[in-house]
């Protein structure tokens, strides 16, 4: 007599390695899915949540980072991370719960499709320069010529300015005779 086959002709040899015993299906007591329920530890009527719950606590008691070295707790770790990647998917979930699930769907299911990049709801930049363009125009022109006349005024302070020479001998001219009126006292 040939060996017993599990579901859909998996050698229950195979099984054992990554997934309990009965990988879906229905267990012969209540008609109850059974298999990757039980590996998390959850009833078959769980919900999204609880099933996350059990897929976090068993996958942090059995995480190769704690136990090292554990061949056995690596396995497990990675038979509750594809359970949790069929149970964690509401599609998957429904297809392993009426065992219609390939080989490769309960090894590895494929990752989700990524959400597609929606435009931004609102462009406040495009907005804001749409109505405010010509007075940031405006500002940008008036900030411009700020700044010249800054440089400007620095540049001319840097020199020397002829206007001030006359200034300057006058001051000096008095300070002079002052000296001199001082002295001859």
């Amino acid at each position: 007599m040939a060996p017993a086959r599990s579901a859909r002709g998996w050698p229950r040899a195979l099984l054992g390695r990554v997934l309990p015993a009965r990988p879906y299906g229905r267990s012969a007591a209540d008609g109850r899915p059974a298999g990757l329920y039980e590996l998390l530890g959850v009833p078959a009527s769980a919900t999204q949540a609880q099933i996350k719950a059990a897929y976090y606590e068993q996958s942090f008691r059995c995480h190769p980072d704690r136990n090292a070295g554990s061949a056995e707790a690596a396995a497990r770790f990675t038979a509750l991370h594809q359970a949790y990647a069929v149970l964690g998917s509401a599609a998957l979930r429904r297809r392993y719960d009426r065992g219609a699930l390939s080989r490769q769907e309960l090894r590895a299911p494929a990752p989700a499709p990524a959400p597609a990049r929606r435009p931004p709801a609102f462009d406040f930049d495009a907005f804001y320069r749409a109505h405010y363009g010509e007075q940031l125009e405006r500002q940008q022109l008036l900030r411009q010529r700020r700044q010249r006349l800054q440089r400007q005024r620095e540049e001319a302070a840097r020199r020397w300015q002829p206007d001030r020479l006359a200034e300057f001998s006058v001051a000096v001219l008095l300070l002079s005779a002052m000296a001199l009126l001082v002295g001859t006292k």
